[in-house]
């Protein structure tokens, strides 16, 4: 044991002393010129180091160096610039007057993917072969970097004429083999109009063709969202994929995509091209898509087994400011996408079977299939959004077959006042997509029907042949549990948050109806009348006759919390008895007239 010991500590001296030699023989500045060569000619771009470089011996052989920047050619801002750089080399290459640089670490740095760090060649510039190879060393000296490690830097990420984003807290590991197959760590923090961004990522990259392709797999990419305008709760998921880069086409393609956002997971693959016209085609599926959860449009109230979403604004001070439509970059591309969910939740609307075919052709949208199913019903919405004018232009043709109202009116935020199913085909235009845009600006018409209709806490039969026993005890009906309407059509005009019906007509037992009227989203009032019809009356023969013939009129007006009724059976009953009465005094007269003319007959007949 003790010759193990002492011969381990005589190759500790002698490492020890091999490397103090070596510190004191060798002068790393002698590599400053190097290095700045090599750099230039494998690249183009230029390596400042702005201080003396100096050794580091533990616990790994290092060249240490104070503030450094790298510009591309042409660039009016440095590419990255660190406080501090060390450079770990190898010992036995730089015994033999061979540079072998093991890893790379900036600490403290600022890299910048900005306009102004990009290359800029000269107007009269020569360029050469896309794939020419790199010019060869001049000297017998070799330059290898196989570990790059950049600790607590900022990424400045900005395209032109955009906005620019700072990446902090950015620390990244790359490590590349021989044959150029890299692995690479990187985490991040962005923090941008009181929203937050963490992003954490780890995947494999094949180099060994690069620039003309690269390969890859995103084995691991963790975020987390929060702040103003995202759900409380925050948007946190992660994502896996397969990748390729075909260089000299400036194309993608991924594979085997699996994305997760909260509640909502995604597979799928897509391709595209970088080169302007920008282009995205996307294949997506997904189990379950939860929208309330992701979306700033949460749900009204609450819905057993729904998840819910209250939505945290921003502060009046931090508001960001206005987007408009000059910024989408959906102007500068073509999106082709393609999305099946199985089940999905929109504003609490549990829907299944969803399908969404659309295309964007640099800021026309064509929604060429919407559809699914919600509860008995389905729905379509084909349209279109146009986004190419400073105004958002929106045109849909929505078709419903058999929806259920109720959870319709309550994801819209309207009162839960109608029972049934509705259909409807119509067409609708509006210059902002969200649902409080279109209950106020939006304009269309469209044809609707619905069965099995109820009004909560109203019977329409119960409320005429209560108000007709007030007014006369000479006919009965008799009370029957509300049936409702069976069957009820109308036409429907939009403009501008009010509603007009037309041409409404509707019958169900022992009941007609026909009316009109309007009702205006924005200030929350209604003025409907209908025209009721009561079959099924007993007593007086005359009331039977004018009940069941002539429509009594409900009208239905005012604020939705406090709806006030007026239902005039006195003024038509009135009305029969008047018309009744001048029928029978007209007949008097007519009789007397008549026994009139007969007397005067007589008179002159008479010899």
């Amino acid at each position: 044991m003790k010759r193990v010991i002492t011969t381990l500590a005589i190759l500790l001296v002698v490492v020890v002393t091999g490397m103090s030699a070596l510190v004191l023989l060798v002068n790393p500045n002698d590599f400053r010129a190097y290095m700045v060569q090599q750099v230039e000619q494998r690249s183009g771009y230029q390596l400042q180091v702005s201080s003396d470089l100096r050794w580091h011996v533990w616990p790994q052989l290092s060249i240490l160096s104070g503030r450094m920047s790298l510009t591309a050619p042409g660039a009016s801002q440095p590419l990255v610039s660190a406080d501090n750089m060390r450079l770990d080399v190898d010992l036995w290459p730089l015994l033999s007057h061979q540079l072998s640089v093991s890893q790379v670490l900036l600490k403290n740095a600022v890299v910048r993917v900005t306009p102004d760090s990009a290359a800029r060649l000269s107007k009269n510039a020569p360029q050469g072969p896309r794939d020419a190879d790199p010019v060869a060393p001049s000297g017998g000296w070799s330059f290898d970097i196989a570990k790059l490690q950049v600790a607590d830097s900022l990424l400045i990420w900005q395209q032109p004429g955009g906005d620019e984003y700072n990446f902090r807290d950015l620390n990244m590991n790359m490590e590349q083999d021989a044959n150029k197959q890299a692995t690479l760590a990187l985490s991040t923090t962005l923090m941008r109009n009181q929203r937050n961004a963490t992003v954490t990522l780890k995947g494999q990259l094949d180099a060994a063709q690069y620039p003309h392709r690269l390969t890859g797999q995103l084995q691991q990419f963790d975020y987390t969202l929060s702040g103003a305008d995202i759900p409380p709760q925050g948007i946190k998921g992660s994502l896996t994929l397969q990748g390729e880069w075909n260089g000299d086409r400036q194309q993608f393609a991924f594979s085997n995509l699996q994305l997760t956002a909260n509640d909502t997971t995604l597979t799928g693959q897509g391709e595209g091209h970088i080169a302007p016209p920008q282009r995205l085609a996307l294949d997506l599926k997904a189990t379950t898509l939860n929208l309330d959860n992701l979306l700033n449009g949460a749900p009204v109230a609450e819905t057993p087994g729904v998840q819910r979403a209250t939505v945290a604004r921003s502060p009046v001070i931090a508001a960001p400011r206005e987007t408009r439509n000059a910024d989408s970059p959906l102007n500068e591309m073509d999106l082709a996408l393609k999305l099946q969910a199985d089940s999905a939740v929109w504003r609490g609307l549990s829907l299944t079977g969803l399908t969404v075919d659309a295309i964007n052709q640099q800021g026309l949208m064509t929604l060429n299939t919407l559809r699914g199913k919600l509860g008995n019903g389905s729905f379509s919405i084909p349209g279109s959004i146009d986004i190419r004018q400073p105004e958002t232009q929106v045109a849909l043709k929505p078709q419903l077959r058999l929806i259920a109202i109720q959870p319709l009116l309550k994801a819209f935020a309207l009162p839960e006042s109608l029972q049934g199913n509705l259909s409807l085909d119509g067409e609708l235009a509006g210059d902002t997509l969200n649902v409080e845009a279109a209950k106020r600006r939006w304009q269309g018409r469209a044809t609707i029907s619905a069965s099995n209709l109820k009004l909560a806490q109203i019977n329409l039969q119960q409320m005429v042949q209560r108000a007709v026993a007030r007014v006369s005890d000479k006919v009965s009906n008799t009370e029957k549990a509300d049936e409702g309407i069976e069957s009820i059509s109308a036409q429907v005009a939009l403009n501008k948050g009010v509603l007009s019906f037309s041409d409404i007509e509707g019958n169900g037992q022992d009941l007609g109806l026909q009316g009109a009227g309007r009702v205006d989203l924005a200030q929350r009032q209604l003025d409907v009348t209908l025209g009721l019809k009561i079959s099924g009356w007993q007593g007086d023969d005359a009331l039977v006759k004018t009940l069941s013939a002539q429509p009594i009129p409900l009208r239905m007006y005012g604020d939705w919390d406090s709806l006030q009724y007026s239902l005039p059976v006195d003024a038509v009953l009135r009305d029969r008895l008047q018309s009744e009465a001048k029928s029978r005094l007209n007949q008097w007269i007519d009789r007397q007239k008549n026994d009139e003319n007969k007397q005067n007959l007589k008179k002159i007949l008479r010899p």
